[in-house]
């Protein structure tokens, strides 16, 4: 506790004492003075302090978790994590066999020393410590426990948060507010309710459809005009096609030569069958590859991945 206190002197301040008297206090101070206080007296039990934080609250934190200390197993202490004594020379002399026998460790006598043969699992994490696993402990020199501060909850400003939330980064906390938009967004589009997460996709499945109608028509607006164009000139949509699956696929090209005019046949017929999926192909690029909705893929970088079926 010195060294905690002495670490984060000027960064913070600690106080502990008689739980009954802190909890008074508090009650007290909540009373007179700023009610927002009172979340925190439930919490006031067992071995417990309070830190007052001034700096940087991931500063002093660091310096709370950092500082903790070996210690020695005590008789009835319950054991907070699983003991296992190595095996090995112990430096012991035959007159410590005793202890081990007691605690049915197997051991041999190698040059005037006890030598423990196998790895040995002394203590298991909840178990009470009794006095000949006590005992040996403290001759093999042994501090299986350590004791330090650990952060139990924060509070600010009326709020009492969980150390989980404070491990959080930025990262995490963007991850989660875009899956939660996208949740809002999947929900508003499959109930038609708008919302500001949902408009993006709503607009952007418009435009699709209009394009869709655009190329199954005579009717045209600038936007499609291009790829009408495209679609218009079976050359031009052969050479776009054949540099697509140049760059797909360049170590099939050569193969592929002899065969170049039946597949253009091939795909000049299958474009005027369906040239109206042609033309939702064609915006893929732009607005997502995705079945119905596949508006939701073109926004997916702002607002996740929601499924707007």
């Amino acid at each position: 506790m010195q060294s905690i206190r002495k670490d984060i002197r000027g960064k913070a301040i600690m106080l502990m004492g008689k739980n009954t008297l802190m909890r008074k206090a508090m009650r007290e101070f909540g009373q007179k003075v700023n009610n927002g206080i009172e979340p925190l007296i439930p919490l006031i039990y067992g071995n417990v302090g309070m830190v007052f934080v001034k700096d940087d609250l991931q500063e002093v934190k660091t310096l709370l978790v950092n500082n903790t200390v070996g210690a020695f197993a005590k008789v009835g202490a319950t054991a907070p994590s699983t003991v296992v004594v190595p095996k090995g020379d112990t430096g012991m002399d035959p007159s410590k066999t005793s202890f081990f026998q007691a605690l049915a460790i197997q051991t041999k006598i190698n040059k005037g020393k006890i030598e423990i043969l196998n790895d040995v699992n002394l203590l298991k994490e909840g178990e009470k410590v009794n006095a000949s696993q006590a005992v040996l402990l403290q001759m093999l020199n042994i501090k299986p426990f350590s004791y330090g501060c650990k952060i139990q909850n924060i509070y600010d400003d009326g709020q009492v948060i969980p150390p989980a939330l404070f491990e959080m980064n930025d990262n995490d906390i963007l991850t989660k507010i875009r899956g939660e938009i996208s949740k809002i967004a999947a929900i508003s589009l499959a109930t038609g309710h708008p919302t500001t997460a949902s408009i993006p996709h709503t607009v952007s499945n418009g435009y699709k459809n209009l394009v869709a109608i655009a190329l199954a028509t005579t009717y045209s607006f600038k936007q499609v005009e291009s790829l009408k164009a495209l679609l218009a000139d079976p050359e031009a949509l052969k050479k776009a096609q054949a540099a697509a699956s140049a760059s797909s696929a360049p170590a099939a090209s050569a193969p592929a030569a002899g065969g170049a005019a039946p597949a253009a046949k091939k795909e000049e017929k299958k474009k005027d069958d369906d040239d109206d999926d042609a033309g939702a192909g064609g915006m893929g690029g732009l607005f997502g590859d995705d079945e119905d909705g596949g508006g939701g893929g073109g926004m997916g970088g702002l607002f996740g991945d929601a499924e707007d079926e």
